[in-house]
């Protein structure tokens, strides 16, 4: 069983940075696919960004685009989420998933195999 921990979060103005982490457990970090999605109030959970397994693909939902960086290092078993230029709209719970078997990853949630807790990022403007 893999343990997903997203730290990070928090309260910031519109146009500041935070930079999520997710560590996962387990010694099989290498080998997976890991998103980011988020959840607001009443809203359903949504995909912000993904990378593959050896962090040659990446893919970010277009809102995000410019502003959100993910990256990975497979020899801490983390992986970031740089959220630069942030807007009150990215206000939500944050989550990171993990999709295992050498993935690319994927868009769809139900596609993922485990998932964190969650952090809270809350953007005032």
């Amino acid at each position: 069983q893999v343990q997903l921990v997203e730290s990070g979060g928090g309260l910031v103005q519109a146009g500041g940075s935070l930079r999520l982490s997710c560590a996962a457990s387990g010694r099989t970090f290498s080998t997976y696919a890991m998103g980011w999605f988020r959840q607001a109030p009443g809203k359903e959970r949504e995909f912000v960004a993904l990378i593959s397994w050896n962090g040659g693909h990446t893919y970010y939902t277009d809102s995000v685009k410019g502003r959100f960086t993910i990256s990975r290092d497979n020899h801490k078993n983390t992986v970031y989420l740089q959220m630069n230029s942030l807007k009150p709209e990215d206000t939500a719970v944050y989550y990171c998933a993990a999709d295992k078997d050498y993935g690319m990853g994927y868009v769809a949630p139900d596609e993922y195999d485990y998932w964190g807790q969650g952090t809270q990022v809350t953007v005032s403007s």
